[in-house]
This record gives structure tokens, C-alpha cells and sequence, in this order.
């Protein structure tokens, strides 16, 4: 907490489909730079959170490497050092891939790190990416250390956690 009874939250970017633009040269929707905090964190009511934003990198999740999967949980741990409660704004096809290798991978982890994203980008009038991220941040305040995923008004813990790709959202399985 600060003085001012804010709590603060670690906001890390790292591209997707919430954060693809278009590109008009290309007619394509890409990932540039990160736009969650304009077009997105900058419209929300927070008078009791103060987010301190990262952007770690700019990629669509399918193109993520090991390495930088390394990356983000090295700076995840770091980080969590803080004491801050950690949302990591993720593209959603290795969305699940990345919060097994955070689980598996940060030691001792006494923050709750969770992970979201959007199935549209956030410049779609029926983007789910308001809805993703404003759910995430209140899930923030209540959880407990560890590694989650927050989707569509469900929060699922790792590990056990997979995209439906009928339903276009996330549930639970029974890993074996």
C-alpha cells in the first residue's frame, strides 16, 4: 500500500490480440507497441489502485520462444520482490503455456500473478478486453500467492487451466 491507501499493482505488457493494431499499410492486425494503457487502463475509475506499468515486449503469444518465457519470469520474480501484486497481459494461444511455466518456474512466489488477455483486440467495439482486465485487477486484490488466469468472470489456478477453442474462453481440466 501507499500513503495514500492506493494499492499498487505491477502492470506487465506483452503484446497479443488485446493489444493488436491495425496496420493500415498492411491491412493486417499487429503487435506494435502496447496500447493497454491508453486505450484501456486510462478509461478506468481507479481511485484505489495505483498501476505501475511495464512493457516487457510487444509479440503475438503464438510467436513467444522459451526465452522469453525466461525473460518474463525473471522479471516476474524480480518484481514480486516488491511485495506488488503482478496482471501480465498475455495473447491468449499460449496463454495457459506461460502460466504453467510460471508456476513451474518462480520460487517461492508470495504475490498473486495473474494472467489475461482478450479474444478480440481492444479498439473492437465488442473487444472482451474492459471485461478481461478490469475483472483481473479486482481478482488481484483478493487472491492469494500464486499463478492464476482470469477470463471471463472465471478465475482458474495453475495448473489445470486450458483455452476451449469452441467456446473462445478458458476452463478447468484435471491435469494428469
Amino acid at each position: 500500500m501507499t500513503d495514500n491507501n492506493k494499492t499498487e499493482v505491477c502492470v506487465i505488457t506483452t503484446g497479443g490480440t488485446i493489444e493488436k493494431s491495425y496496420d493500415e499499410h498492411t491491412g493486417h492486425l499487429v503487435n506494435r507497441e502496447s496500447v493497454v494503457k491508453g486505450l484501456l487502463l486510462a478509461h478506468l475509475r481507479l481511485p484505489y489502485t495505483e498501476l505501475k506499468m511495464f512493457s516487457l515486449f510487444s509479440k503475438d503469444s503464438l510467436v513467444m520462444t522459451e526465452e522469453d518465457r525466461e525473460l518474463l519470469c525473471k522479471f516476474v520474480q524480480n518484481k514480486s520482490k516488491e511485495g506488488r501484486p503482478i496482471l501480465i497481459i498475455h495473447g491468449t494461444d499460449t496463454m495457459e503455456k506461460t502460466a504453467l511455466f510460471l508456476h513451474e518456474h518462480l520460487q517461492d512466489i508470495a504475490v498473486p500473478v495473474v494472467l489475461t488477455g482478450a479474444m478480440k483486440p481492444i479498439g473492437f467495439h465488442d473487444s472482451d478486453a474492459p471485461q478481461n482486465v478490469t475483472e483481473a485487477l479486482v481478482a488481484l486484490k483478493l487472491l492469494g500467492p500464486g499463478v492464476y488466469i482470469s477470463f471471463h468472470n472465471r478465475v482458474f489456478q495453475l495448473p489445470g487451466v486450458r483455452k476451449n477453442l469452441e467456446k473462445l474462453t478458458f476452463e478447468s481440466y484435471k491435469p494428469n
